[in-house]
């Protein structure tokens, strides 16, 4: 008489979808009214009368749509990633190669692209952006056996645009007006943390798009995101293209490397910011790297495919938060410390605590909804003390060292086998520390008060 063992696949609990989209619910819809009984000031002058000004909705709206768009297309293409690789015979080693060459591509070509962006200007880059999908989803339904090589280098240096060009272009287009009328920093701030729930959001939507398209043939239809990916890259290039301006002022490169080198590589409060930036870039690496080993160790099953939206939500959880933040006064490197150390105290005890996946889950949802709350927070301590015209470049060399630590660690895990799963995470984990120290030295550092280096 042979014995049955019964198997499940662990799965969040529908409530914790429900909890997540009433509470940013909740928090979004009170917000008006907290901030009319508790703000000054309303935000309904800073808005000019200008039809497509910086400073008016529209352009907002015409910014998070196109932002929102990109996002998508970010994230379609790794919703059948791995499966896809091995559907093409790229075999466990060749990953390996392949996330290097990809992480060597965003540090040594994509580290100077902010550098680029800034000489040439934003919009133009953000156009970039869309036309390297538009490549690699064209090499993709004309190819038979496609070239993932390629293909990887371009959605590389796609990402290493993502991470710079859209802020920059936003924060400097919302300067030209917002600045005159003195509410700057309000406007900013909204579109800060609505970049980070937009991102959130359609990060869970490029999921419904591959799976949808897909369908329930995986091998007929694993191609179908790249149909998508073509279509959403066409309309990004028609959008950017049909209100281009091509009127923006930009330095020469002889006075913005005297800038750089004055404004930027002389500043140590530049220095610290940049440090915490590439620590939080080093730490997300990692984690999106071993999530899914984490869970299913010791042949625990899991459905990814439902723990994967749980996290981006409490990611648009956390942004949700960062508004209330701010209107309390609360000083930025302040909240960027404790957010900081919550995230490598999270990481510290996944690291080396055995946990049940319901545990595991409830702390992977905790360090994202800290990062829904710092990727605004940083955004605003950049707009704080680097100056708009330094703004890509600042960003995109801040995150080579981030690219060098996991091009270090990817070759150590995958090729010598010399450290584990649970000492990367704890790299990670010193990281967030040293983030957190970094904003603590940057607040008794004080802040550079912006009109010195406006003009430059």
């Amino acid at each position: 008489m042979g014995i049955v063992i019964e198997t499940s696949i662990w799965e969040p609990s529908s409530s914790v979808f429900i909890f997540i989209f009433f509470s940013s619910f909740l928090l979004l819809s009170l917000f008006p009214f907290y901030l009319s009984k508790h703000a000054p000031t309303t935000k309904s002058s800073a808005f000019s009368d200008h039809p497509f000004s910086s400073s008016s909705p529209r352009f907002q709206l015409y910014f998070l749509l196109l932002y929102f768009l990109a996002s998508v297309l970010e994230g379609l293409w790794s919703v059948y990633g791995e499966f896809e690789l091995v559907y093409y015979g790229i075999s466990k080693e060749d990953t390996v190669t392949f996330m290097l060459i990809g992480f060597g591509a965003a540090l040594f070509v994509g580290s100077l692209l902010g550098l680029v962006s800034d000489l040439i200007g934003r919009k133009k880059t953000c156009l970039v952006f869309f036309i390297l999908h538009l490549i690699v989803g064209i090499l993709k339904m004309v190819a038979p056996s496609p070239s993932f090589w390629v293909a990887n280098l371009c959605l590389s240096l796609a990402t290493s645009i993502f991470s710079f060009s859209f802020e920059t272009w936003a924060v400097v287009e919302h300067d030209k007006v917002d600045s005159k009328l003195g509410h700057r920093q309000d406007i900013l701030n909204e579109t800060f943390w609505l970049m980070t729930f937009f991102e959130s959001a359609s990060l869970i939507g490029s999921q419904v798009i591959g799976n949808w398209m897909v369908g329930g043939n995986l091998e007929k239809g694993i191609g179908s995101p790249s149909i998508a990916a073509t279509l959403l890259a066409i309309l990004g290039i028609t959008c950017m293209s049909r209100h281009y301006d091509g009127t923006t002022k930009i330095m020469t490169f002889k006075d913005y490397r005297m800038s750089f080198s004055v404004y930027i590589l002389g500043d140590r409060r530049i220095w610290l910011l940049a440090c915490a930036q590439a620590c939080l870039h080093f730490s997300i690496a990692v984690f999106w790297i071993l999530w899914a080993p984490t869970l299913v160790a010791d042949g625990r099953e899991v459905f990814l495919g439902l723990i994967y939206p749980c996290l981006l939500g409490a990611r648009m959880l956390g942004s949700t938060v960062f508004p209330w933040l701010i209107n309390a006064s609360l000083r930025t490197e302040d909240c960027l410390t404790c957010a900081f150390v919550v995230q490598a105290l999270l990481l510290s005890i996944i690291a080396y605590d055995y946990e049940e996946i319901g545990v595991l889950v409830t702390q992977f949802s905790l360090y994202h909804a800290c990062i829904g709350l710092i990727l605004p927070l940083l955004a605003r301590l950049r707009t704080m003390y680097v100056p708009n015209e330094l703004r890509g470049g600042m960003i995109s060399l801040s995150l080579a060292p981030a690219n060098a630590a996991i091009l270090f660690i990817l070759m150590q895990r995958g090729y010598y086998r010399t450290i584990e799963n649970s000492t990367m995470i704890v790299f990670a984990a010193v990281g967030l520390f040293m983030a957190a120290g970094c904003m603590y030295v940057l607040k008794r550092c004080g802040k550079q008060p912006y009109q010195n280096w406006h003009k430059l």
